[in-house]
């Protein structure tokens, strides 16, 4: 079994060694009918501290490297020009 994978933006990168990824789907209301974006936030462990806030990053999942972190930053697709 392939490990999931995700496509997001990174909103923090203040801790040391782990970024706050944002990834978007959009999904259709059950009753209206409208498209929504939900939005979910992982934190992704990257190991060189490369990423910066604004980066466009690919995450995979792994096993549990802390409580809250069960990603690892996988490429940087691109980076932010701020």
């Amino acid at each position: 079994m392939a490990a999931k994978e995700r496509i997001g933006q990174v909103v923090s990168d203040k801790m040391d060694k782990t970024v706050v990824v944002a990834v978007e789907t959009r999904v259709q209301h059950p009753k209206y009918g409208k498209i929504m974006v939900r939005t979910q936030r992982y934190k992704a462990h990257d190991e060189e501290n490369n990423c910066k806030t604004g980066d466009r990053v690919k995450i995979s999942e792994t096993r549990p490297l802390s409580r809250t972190k069960r990603w690892v930053v996988a490429d940087i697709l691109s980076s932010s020009d701020i």
